[in-house]
Formats: C-alpha cells, structure tokens, sequence
C-alpha cells in the first residue's frame, strides 16, 4: 500500500470516529432537553448508533468518544462518566465482532448498559429502586435505542453501504 492510500485511510477513520462522536453528542443533548438521557427511564438516541460498527471499525472509538463527552457535558457522576463510557466502549466492540449477523449486533450495547448502568443508578446516584428495576427499565429504554432505532438506522446505511464502510 502506498504512503498516499495509508494517509487517506487514516484520515478516513479519524474523520469518520470524529463525526459519529459529535452526532452521538448531539442526538444525546436532544435526549437530556426531553428528560430521556439519565437516570432510571433512558432512552438516548445516540445509542442507536451503536449499530455503526457493522459498517465501520471508525465507529467504536466514536461511540466511546461521544458517550465519553456527553457524559462530561450533561454533568455525570465521575463514575458513570468512566464506567458508563467504558460499557458504550465493550457494546462497540461487541457489535464489531457480529458484524456479520445483522440480527445479533445490537445485542452487546444492550448488555453492556443493562448490566453497567443500573449500579450507578442505584449506588452512585442513589436513586430509589431496586437493581432488578434499573435493569428493566434501562433494557427497555436500550431495546427501543439500540435494537429498534439502531435497526432502523441499519437499513437506512446498509443501501449506502459503500460510502459507509472503511
């Protein structure tokens, strides 16, 4: 590969991972102006775009990234910046590795958050509720984002595939 093609690449996946962080920021400003984007009914649709992994590896540093920053800017906890950013991170990943089975892909956000978000919930931002409710609630509010949304947004690229994909 030449010099040229490498640097292009690069650019590429910097300036892709770079506007899916500002997008995730914004689609989760306009999720926290409606009230959905904390606490124990959330659902952020910025998390929809924990799809884009399947057609970009750009995605998973963006998505981290973006969560990262929203969380900074929408005034959470310090532990719920690392922890729930480090949850955005392994759904990212997780998506990346089933690629390949458009069904499943949605399936590691959703986990990450089910199984990362209801402690903070409960012990960092001791909200009234049970361990069990933080799950339902935030499993449903990720089903809607990632699953449904997500999906969504799956077909809308997968027609476009070609100028999605690095």
């Amino acid at each position: 590969m030449n010099k040229e093609k490498k640097t292009g690449n690069q650019t590429l996946y910097l300036t892709q991972g770079a506007m899916i962080a500002a997008l995730y920021v914004v689609l989760t400003l306009i999720a926290n102006a409606f009230g959905l984007a904390s606490m124990a009914i959330q659902v952020r649709f910025s998390e929809a775009l924990t799809i884009l992994p399947v057609f970009t590896p750009a995605a998973i540093p963006g998505l981290f990234a973006g969560c990262l920053l929203s969380n900074l800017i929408t005034g959470a906890m310090p532990q719920d910046v690392i922890f729930g950013s480090l949850a955005t991170l392994a759904g990212a990943l997780g998506t990346y590795a089933l690629r390949r089975y458009k069904w499943l892909a949605p399936i590691p956000p959703i986990l990450a958050n089910v199984i990362v978000v209801p402690p903070l919930l409960a012990y960092v931002y001791q909200i009234p509720g049970s361990l069990g409710y933080f799950a339902l609630t935030v499993g449903i509010g990720e089903i809607i984002s990632c699953g449904i949304l997500g999906m969504l947004l799956y077909f809308a690229l997968k027609k476009s595939r070609a100028a999605v994909v690095l």
